[in-house]
């Protein structure tokens, strides 16, 4: 569902020069897969889902995206994906209802037909409660499941997530969680980045580590055990970027 051959991004800095955020990025992503990007700030992690989701053109390399190359077929690409971004993109005047509702339309669903699947929705990601409540009085938690039911209710089969549940509570985080292993019980392609080694232990089925625009390394929990010899997935993301825990009893 997704194929990333040698992905390139190069950003143009006045004072620094030219900046590598991706560089000859490579990866695949199955139906029914649950794949997490994991990387320290800076890494490239949002930059490569953004390529992938046609909001960026990469330098080299390409993708191809449900069988479409993000270069040359991105309304294509657009169709197949539903993307999380950082910043939500909710419009806080609006209520929940009528933001997904909105994002349903531009998708051109019947109107009869989005309404069933705007009610499926708020179900499943328990919105009912403030579903005709302006954006602007919701909790951060709260606005997090209006803008995952926005990415989901055109019923994409791939779902590109850029960090789902950062800072939010554990029963909202958990919540979301749910929902992820739901998408993939469904044959759902899930692409996800986050910082929460505990959650990308939990739910990916394979984990790529990013670190200056390159993969370090790749594969399920127990190959990267095996590769480095850790257990705990925090201890590994530390082995592969060469830096050394802190000892026990040491001083901060």
């Amino acid at each position: 569902m997704i194929e990333v051959d040698r992905l390139v991004k190069i950003f143009q800095d006045g004072s620094r020069g030219p900046i590598k955020a991706v560089h000859e990025v490579s990866f695949e992503v199955r139906p029914g897969e649950i794949f997490g990007l994991l990387g320290p700030n800076g890494a490239g992690k949002t930059t490569c889902l953004r390529l992938l989701s046609t909001l960026l053109q990469p330098t080299g390399g390409t993708a191809r995206v449900a069988g479409h190359d993000i270069r040359t077929e991105p309304d294509q690409v657009r169709r197949n994906i539903g993307f999380l971004s950082g910043d939500m993109g909710l419009y806080h005047r609006l209520t929940p209802r009528e933001v997904v509702t909105f994002f349903g339309r531009l998708h051109r669903w019947p109107d009869r037909q989005l309404r069933d699947r705007v009610e499926e929705i708020f179900a499943l990601l328990k919105i009912h409660d403030f579903a005709d409540r302006k954006i602007e009085k919701l909790s951060s938690g709260m606005r997090q499941r209006v803008a995952i039911a926005r990415t989901l209710v055109h019923q994409p089969p791939i779902l590109i997530l850029d960090e789902p549940t950062f800072g939010l509570d554990v029963p909202t985080a958990r919540l979301i969680e749910e929902f992820i292993l739901g998408a993939r019980k469904t044959g759902k392609c899930i692409l996800f980045s986050t910082h929460v080694m505990e959650e990308a232990e939990y739910l990916c089925d394979r984990i790529a580590v990013i670190s200056a625009g390159e993969i370090r390394s790749m594969g399920t929990m127990p190959e990267l055990r095996a590769r480095t010899g850790k257990q705990r997935l925090r201890e590994i993301f530390l082995d592969l970027l060469g830096i050394s825990p802190v000892s026990e009893g040491g001083r901060v």
